[in-house]
């Protein structure tokens, strides 16, 4: 499939979603081009209209997020777009109205306005011109008119807003019907938090090839299908699978295939299925680090890392080492204040925290401990929510390579 963009730019500040809404209900209609969204250098919105010549019924391109490499644009169809919105309002019970406080670019922003668009309902969109804050979400979601209400956020807003001392905050966040949260894995504790806030929270998985989260809380969404490959990847089928990407055909990739007439989507992820089907999914395919000869799950020693006190997030990931082959690297999110490393849970040593957390964990997980460790305030974040692999993975390199 050839593309061509014809970029519109629309004024910056708060987004403006009418062009955006206008295109979108045209492609669905089957009376435009494909839509490609993006934002300019001001902030400003650009609908980009694509041709996609062989996929007449095809309504938006979208990016992946590049959290591992140079994004790909997925083709999304009315039948893919339509089977989602229809789905997970089964699931949640009933359609409403949205509130966009995630970057409309992507699947789960865009996917705000097309459910929106099929129910009838008008979405409002949070002012994010200065950064995603408590006060500005707040303000949006009083701005809500509908009984029923929804929004999609990650994991890090949710921190975030839960950390809010605003008794405002927590109010908003009750009145949602359900907040569907994904873009990277939901910490335990934070869950637990929201449950205990009263806050109705739906884990989702899924992504741009999936027309976004395709799994809710660990179970398939109505008409999707799922099962674990002999290798262990994650397989996606139905009718929320994408056409494809424009850059190449699904015999190039080996990401998209039919069997028995279902679509299906391979992911890079590894996953289980229990015997009530319910899906977990263990991490990252590209995830194994191997050290010394050891093999080594990025995913579960970040679990580890994490139940540390001191500890708000982790990424782990192996580096280039001359003494292992690969060394397992780790870059933290430090708690707040307190438990940093340096008191409190933590315990009473002084010091750099990324030196004291290493010490720690090296008595604690022993082959398992990360040799190099960065700690930070927060990890470094792609636009979309989700961790920029990539970003982090250079700086422990380069900070391993200086040891």
């Amino acid at each position: 499939m050839n593309s061509e963009a014809s970029p519109t730019p629309v004024s910056a500040g708060p987004v403006n979603i009418e062009p955006a809404l206008k295109a979108l209900a045209a492609a669905l209609h089957g009376e435009g081009p494909a839509v490609e969204l993006s934002l300019g250098p001001d902030g400003g919105l650009i609908v980009g209209h694509i041709e996609t010549p062989g996929c007449d019924d095809a309504v938006a391109v979208v990016r992946t997020s590049g959290s591992t490499g140079t994004p790909k644009a997925t083709l999304l169809t009315v039948e893919s777009l339509a089977a989602s919105s229809m789905a997970t309002a089964l699931r949640l019970k009933g359609e409403g109205q949205w509130l966009l406080a995630l970057p409309v670019q992507f699947v789960a922003g865009i996917q705000v306005l097309v459910r929106s668009l099929f129910a009838g309902t008008r979405p409002w969109v949070m002012d994010m011109s200065g950064g995603f804050t408590p006060e500005a979400f707040t303000a949006a979601a009083l701005e809500l008119t509908d009984n029923i209400r929804f929004t999609s956020l990650v994991p890090t807003q949710l921190q975030r807003l839960l950390d809010d001392p605003s008794p405002d905050t927590l109010a908003v966040l009750r009145r949602f019907n359900a907040i569907l949260l994904g873009g990277a894995p939901a910490p335990p504790a934070l869950l637990a938090a929201a449950r205990d806030a009263g806050v109705r929270v739906v884990t989702t998985y899924g992504s741009a090839e999936t027309s976004g989260g395709c799994i809710y809380d660990g179970y398939p969404l109505e008409g999707v299908s799922v099962r674990v490959d002999t290798d262990g990847r994650i397989l996606l089928g139905g009718d929320t699978v994408a056409a494809g990407y424009i850059e190449a055909p699904d015999e190039e990739t080996g990401t998209f295939f039919e069997e028995d007439g279902v679509r299906w989507y391979r992911t890079s992820d590894l996953g289980s299925i229990d015997d009530d089907g319910r899906l977990t999914v263990l991490g990252r395919a590209d995830d194994v680090i191997i050290t010394g000869g050891v093999k080594v799950s990025a995913g579960h020693v970040q679990e580890q890392l994490e139940k540390s006190d001191a500890v708000a997030a982790a990424f782990v990931a192996g580096v280039p080492s001359a003494e292992w082959g690969q060394a397992v690297a780790a870059y933290v999110a430090l708690a707040p204040a307190g438990t940093d490393g340096t008191e409190g849970t933590a315990g009473q040593e002084a010091g750099d925290p990324a030196v004291v957390l290493q010490r720690q964990w090296q008595r604690q997980l022993g082959l398992l401990a990360p040799k190099t460790v960065l700690a930070a305030p927060a990890l470094r974040m792609l636009p979309n929510g989700k961790p920029d692999r990539l970003a982090m993975t250079a700086e422990l390199s380069a900070l391993h390579r200086g040891k």
